[in-house]
Protein backbone atom coordinates (compact mmCIF):
# COMPACT_ATOMS: atom_id res chain seq x y z
CA UNK A 1 0.00 0.00 0.00
CA UNK A 2 1.17 3.16 -1.09
CA UNK A 3 1.25 5.69 2.30
CA UNK A 4 2.11 9.04 3.35
CA UNK A 5 2.90 9.20 6.83
CA UNK A 6 2.25 12.54 8.78
CA UNK A 7 5.19 13.44 10.67
CA UNK A 8 3.72 12.44 13.96
CA UNK A 9 4.33 8.86 13.98
CA UNK A 10 7.05 7.30 15.58
CA UNK A 11 10.60 6.20 13.73
CA UNK A 12 9.68 2.46 15.09
CA UNK A 13 6.16 2.22 12.93
CA UNK A 14 7.07 3.95 10.00
CA UNK A 15 10.21 1.02 9.72
CA UNK A 16 7.21 -2.18 10.93
CA UNK A 17 5.21 -0.78 7.79
CA UNK A 18 8.28 -0.86 5.39
CA UNK A 19 9.21 -4.13 6.69
CA UNK A 20 5.45 -4.99 6.31
CA UNK A 21 6.28 -3.78 2.33
CA UNK A 22 4.32 -0.87 2.42
CA UNK A 23 5.44 2.25 0.22
CA UNK A 24 5.72 4.95 2.96
CA UNK A 25 7.06 8.41 2.51
CA UNK A 26 6.99 9.93 5.62
CA UNK A 27 6.66 13.69 6.45
CA UNK A 28 8.87 14.39 9.25
CA UNK A 29 12.19 13.42 7.18
CA UNK A 30 10.19 14.39 3.89
CA UNK A 31 8.75 18.07 4.81
CA UNK A 32 9.12 18.75 8.39
CA UNK A 33 6.77 21.32 9.56
CA UNK A 34 4.10 21.23 6.51
CA UNK A 35 0.82 22.64 7.02
CA UNK A 36 -1.99 20.08 6.90
CA UNK A 37 -3.28 21.43 3.66
CA UNK A 38 -0.30 20.58 2.40
CA UNK A 39 0.32 17.09 3.32
CA UNK A 40 -2.88 16.60 2.38
CA UNK A 41 -2.53 17.93 -1.20
CA UNK A 42 0.76 15.22 -1.03
CA UNK A 43 -1.43 12.54 -0.58
CA UNK A 44 -3.94 13.32 -3.10
CA UNK A 45 -1.28 13.89 -5.70
CA UNK A 46 0.99 10.95 -4.80
CA UNK A 47 -2.59 8.54 -4.46
CA UNK A 48 -1.45 7.72 -1.04
CA UNK A 49 -3.39 7.18 2.19
CA UNK A 50 -2.54 9.53 4.55
CA UNK A 51 -1.84 7.75 8.35
CA UNK A 52 -1.54 10.12 11.23
CA UNK A 53 -2.98 10.69 14.89
CA UNK A 54 -4.10 14.42 14.06
CA UNK A 55 -7.84 14.24 14.48
CA UNK A 56 -7.95 17.59 12.11
CA UNK A 57 -7.55 15.68 8.88
CA UNK A 58 -11.37 14.89 9.00
CA UNK A 59 -12.78 17.96 8.61
CA UNK A 60 -10.66 18.81 5.96
CA UNK A 61 -11.32 15.40 4.28
CA UNK A 62 -14.58 15.95 3.90
CA UNK A 63 -13.94 19.82 2.71
CA UNK A 64 -11.14 18.85 0.26
CA UNK A 65 -13.63 16.29 -1.74
CA UNK A 66 -10.70 13.74 -1.80
CA UNK A 67 -10.62 11.28 -5.28
CA UNK A 68 -11.15 7.87 -4.61
CA UNK A 69 -7.66 6.63 -4.94
CA UNK A 70 -6.84 8.56 -1.41
CA UNK A 71 -8.13 7.96 1.95
CA UNK A 72 -7.53 9.22 5.94
CA UNK A 73 -6.31 6.84 8.43
CA UNK A 74 -6.83 8.18 11.70
CA UNK A 75 -5.12 6.13 14.70
CA UNK A 76 -6.87 6.32 18.19
CA UNK A 77 -4.84 3.34 19.52
CA UNK A 78 -3.63 3.34 23.24
CA UNK A 79 -0.43 1.02 23.15
CA UNK A 80 2.17 0.52 25.89
CA UNK A 81 5.01 0.55 23.98
CA UNK A 82 5.39 2.01 20.55
CA UNK A 83 6.64 -1.48 19.19
CA UNK A 84 2.78 -2.68 20.65
CA UNK A 85 1.77 0.41 18.78
CA UNK A 86 3.60 -0.30 15.61
CA UNK A 87 2.59 -3.77 15.73
CA UNK A 88 -1.49 -3.05 15.83
CA UNK A 89 -1.15 -0.27 12.97
CA UNK A 90 0.77 -2.65 10.92
CA UNK A 91 -2.10 -5.52 11.90
CA UNK A 92 -5.33 -3.05 11.61
CA UNK A 93 -3.53 -2.09 8.13
CA UNK A 94 -2.95 -5.62 6.72
CA UNK A 95 -6.74 -6.99 7.50
CA UNK A 96 -8.29 -4.40 4.76
CA UNK A 97 -7.45 -3.13 1.53
CA UNK A 98 -10.24 -0.84 0.64
CA UNK A 99 -8.72 2.35 2.87
CA UNK A 100 -8.65 4.20 -0.30
CA UNK A 101 -12.18 6.37 -0.37
CA UNK A 102 -12.71 5.95 3.28
CA UNK A 103 -11.97 8.48 6.37
CA UNK A 104 -10.83 5.20 8.39
CA UNK A 105 -10.32 5.78 12.14
CA UNK A 106 -8.31 2.29 13.90
CA UNK A 107 -9.32 1.88 17.15
CA UNK A 108 -7.84 -0.37 20.03
CA UNK A 109 -11.01 -2.80 19.62
CA UNK A 110 -12.07 -1.85 16.00
CA UNK A 111 -12.14 -0.41 12.67
CA UNK A 112 -14.78 2.70 11.86
CA UNK A 113 -14.97 3.92 7.85
CA UNK A 114 -16.86 6.35 6.45
CA UNK A 115 -16.78 7.01 2.45
CA UNK A 116 -15.26 10.33 1.66
CA UNK A 117 -17.15 12.09 -0.87
CA UNK A 118 -16.85 12.53 -4.14
CA UNK A 119 -14.60 14.87 -5.94
CA UNK A 120 -16.71 17.83 -7.11
CA UNK A 121 -16.87 18.12 -10.80
CA UNK A 122 -16.29 21.71 -12.64
CA UNK A 123 -19.97 22.41 -13.65
CA UNK A 124 -20.67 23.31 -17.37
CA UNK A 125 -22.30 26.70 -18.86
CA UNK A 126 -25.35 26.30 -20.80
CA UNK A 127 -24.88 29.81 -22.57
Amino acid sequence: MRLLANENLPAQTIAALQQAGHDVVWMRTEAPGSRDEDVLARAQSEERILITFDKDFGELAFRAHLPSATGIVLLRISAPSPDAMSLAIVSALSRRTDWAGHFSVIEDDRVRMTPLPKPLRPSRGTG
